[in-house]
């Protein structure tokens, strides 16, 4: 199966990833993340209950993103 996706508008990305991830979820059986997600959460866990991070507002997040690039 091919599919143009430059021939594919923006929602009709979202709708097909939508459809994907509906039918992964109803068809595969096990779907859990892998354990190095897990490792990951917890040394970044880690790193917020020494202070040595911080949240910032998802607006800025986002400005800070389209800035970078």
């Amino acid at each position: 199966m091919t599919i143009n996706l430059n021939e594919m508008t923006t929602e009709e990305k979202l709708k097909a990833m939508e459809e994907l991830w509906d039918d992964i979820c109803r068809n595969v059986p096990d779907l859990s993340s892998p354990k190095w997600h897990g490792n990951i959460l917890k040394k970044r866990e880690e790193v917020l209950k020494e202070g040595k991070d911080r949240f910032i507002d998802w607006e800025q997040a986002k400005s800070d993103i389209r800035n970078s690039i």
